[in-house]
């Protein structure tokens, strides 16, 4: 009985073992099929979907912009000024310019901000003030009556035909080099509301003026700033005079664009300032030294300083500015120095550019040579390589490729081509 019992156990443990064995036989060819599956179906798919290496890197490349893209749309939402119960949109893209920076929200509404000087707020017609509004954002309904007294600017308002809004200015009809203001001061479409630093009050408040526009020059008389602004009248420090740049400089109709509501105009016109010098960024310099100077009553020689737009100009056009080494503490662009510290960095210029701008009394070599007997022992003036600008250029911020090329037309002797200078005989 009990040798049955164990041969039954036996033979149960035997049939366990067998049944298990199969199951995991069953097991690994299953496996081995699904796997054969999946590969045959990779396979049939990579051959159905070529991938190649050049897709696969412009995918990647696609992905990368959107990620720039994307961090850099929210890196402008978190720098965006918050108004309340505005929606931001964008931020201005710029090339140049680094004084300012334009905020865009729906509606119509915009903030600029500008370094040293703070935020405003662009308030579009027919559309209201935001409640809640921080004391220290200046608030700019779309303006209509501009006292412009940034006397650079005018060209810029001319250049993106937006003259209409400038309806006040700072200089009389006599102290404009160009046209447009003339003719607008003529025609009584624009009137002289007084200098910058003594405007005509009754005349901005009779004109319903709703801007005023003042360069840094207004630092100079604080208390003008304050009593405009005490009559209600929003001012503006203009500060594209201090961007390194003269593309910089230029960049700011961009701005004066969104304000006015010639934005279009404004991107077309600093787009063909651009593609004027397009063909001058892979030029090899000619190492041309260049002095660009004028002398003043006092007999003191005002040259640029090294950080000023004029040396960047003379350099982006293929010369180097002799003066590289001369910078003030203070920041100011025209430097005075003495006769002989002048001569003793200039003597040797390859060519000599007179800032008749300034001073309009130097018309020859004659003329020069009369405002210090040391200037008849230059280099460039005994090789008479004597140039001067004409009286309009800080007037015409907006020929800044232009005067650029003119400046790289000197440099490779291309004089046929000059438009806004002129070879003192």
């Amino acid at each position: 009985m009990k040798l049955k019992k164990d041969n039954d156990f036996k033979g149960f443990v035997w049939l366990l073992a067998v049944c298990l064995t199969a199951v995991v036989l069953i097991s690994a060819c299953g496996a081995e099929t699904g796997m054969n599956q999946q590969t045959s179906a990779v396979t049939e798919q990579q051959v159905q979907t070529p991938s190649t290496s050049e897709e696969s890197t412009e995918g990647n490349t696609k992905s990368e912009d959107a990620r720039d893209a994307s961090a850099a749309s929210t890196s402008d939402a978190a720098d965006a000024p918050e108004i309340k119960g505005l929606v931001f949109t964008e931020k201005m893209t710029k090339d140049y310019a680094e004084q300012f920076d334009v905020y865009k929200y729906e509606d119509g509404y915009a903030v600029f901000s500008i370094k040293d000087e703070g935020q405003f707020l662009l308030v579009p017609d027919g559309k209201e003030v935001p409640e809640g509004l921080s004391e220290d954002v200046t608030v700019i309904k779309q303006p209509k009556h501009i006292y412009l007294a940034a006397t650079a600017l005018m060209a810029l308002f001319t250049s993106m035909d937006s003259l209409d809004v400038v309806t006040m200015t700072s200089l009389q009809e006599s102290g404009w080099t160009f046209d447009e203001p003339k003719k607008a001061l003529k025609a009584g479409t624009m009137k002289y509301a007084g200098k910058y630093s003594e405007p005509d009050y009754e005349m901005l408040l009779d004109e319903g003026c709703d801007l005023a526009i003042e360069s840094t020059m207004i630092y100079h008389t604080p208390e003008v700033q304050e009593m405009i602004e005490d009559l209600g009248i929003p001012v503006l420090v203009d500060r594209s005079s201090y961007e390194t740049n003269p593309l910089g400089r230029a960049e700011w109709i961009r701005m004066y664009g969104v304000m006015t509501g010639h934005e279009k105009e404004a991107d077309a016109f600093f787009a063909e300032q651009k593609k004027m010098i397009e063909g001058l960024e892979d030029f090899e310099n000619t190492e041309l030294q260049v002095a660009y100077f004028y002398i003043s009553t006092d007999g003191k020689a005002i040259v640029r300083s090294s950080t000023d737009y004029i040396a960047t100009m003379i350099d982006m056009a293929g010369g180097r500015y002799i003066f590289k080494d001369v910078t003030d503490e203070e920041g100011k662009s025209s430097i005075p120095m003495t006769i002989e510290s002048f001569y003793d960095i200039a003597e040797n210029a390859d060519i000599i550019i007179y800032n008749s701008s300034i001073d309009s009394s130097v018309k020859t070599m004659e003329d020069l040579i009369n405002k210090d007997p040391v200037m008849k022992n230059m280099k460039a003036v005994k090789e008479k390589k004597c140039w001067m600008t004409g009286s309009s250029m800080y007037q015409r911020t907006d020929i800044a490729g232009n005067m650029i090329l003119d400046f790289h037309n000197l440099f490779t002797g291309n004089t046929d081509e000059l438009k806004f200078l002129t070879q003192l005989k």
